[in-house]
Formats: C-alpha cells, structure tokens, sequence
C-alpha cells in the first residue's frame, strides 16, 4: 500500500471545500468530522476540486484532473496531494472550473465514467483552455477508440 497516492480532504462550512469530484477511492481514512484522506492506486485519474473563502468572498477556486503515479515516476507537487501526480488539466477561477464541471457532466450524461475517459482528453481540454478555446467534446466514438487502444497498448 506504499505506492499509494494520497489526497487529504478538507471541509469547513462557507470557509474551505477540497474534495473528490470523481475517481475510484481504494482507502478513505476519517480522521474527524472536518478532513479525510482518500488513496488512488498508481494509473488511477482523479478530479480534486479545491475552493475556499474568507470574510469577502471566494479567495481560490481550481480543479485538478490528476493520475497518480508509482514510487520513483516524475510526478508534479499538488497541494494536498502526495507524493504527488502526473497534472492531466489544472484549471484556476471560478468561471474555467465551472465550464470543467460542465464538461465532466456532459461526459457523465454520455453514461461514460470521467475515471475512464482518454488521459489525453483531460490534456486537450487543458491546452483548449489556455488558448481561451472550447474543448472538443468527448463523444461515445472517441471513448470506443480509446478503449480499443488502450486493449491493444498496454
């Protein structure tokens, strides 16, 4: 269980939200009714939402999609996040974390788990972003290519 990676949630009320917009958890460790710790295995991608305010309103709001690493892989430092991660989209303001949101939800419509969706996806939807472009939508034959591929390439 070593080879782990390990993102810690945190959650006071109209002051700190980080959690896990979607990914497939192998270990939830409750340390108090306020923070938590998930564990992803090595492969696994996951979507890590982190917003926080003070007295005058929002003071950060960002979504990651990472994919966890094994031991010794050249990873990223992700706040909250270790070792650390391979950055798939990384994504900061209230106005690009919600059109992500809404990307993540237009696949889920699909019936298609986001945990499944082609790494290189999340990649373009990153460089799309920064070039102030909307994403290709992530369509069912998109998907069915990337399954096939991923069957045939380990």
């Amino acid at each position: 269980m070593s080879e782990l990676t390990r993102v810690q949630l945190l959650w006071l009320q109209g002051r700190i939200e980080n959690r896990i917009r979607f990914g497939r958890t192998v270990q939830d460790l409750r340390l108090d009714h306020y923070r938590r710790v998930v564990s992803f295995t090595p492969g696994s991608v996951f979507a890590f939402v982190r917003w926080s305010s003070n007295g005058y309103g929002t003071v950060l709001s960002r979504i990651d999609i990472l994919q966890a690493v094994r031991a010794g892989e050249a990873c990223a430092t992700v706040p909250f996040v270790g070792p650390g991660a391979a950055i798939l989209l990384q994504v900061f303001g209230w106005p690009k974390v919600e059109r992500v949101l809404q990307h993540i939800d237009a696949i889920e419509a699909l019936g298609i788990d986001p945990v499944d969706v082609a790494p290189d996806h999340w990649r373009h939807v990153q460089n799309r972003f920064t070039a102030n472009e909307p994403p290709r939508p992530y369509t069912l034959l998109r998907h069915r290519a990337w399954l096939h591929r991923r069957s045939i390439m380990p």
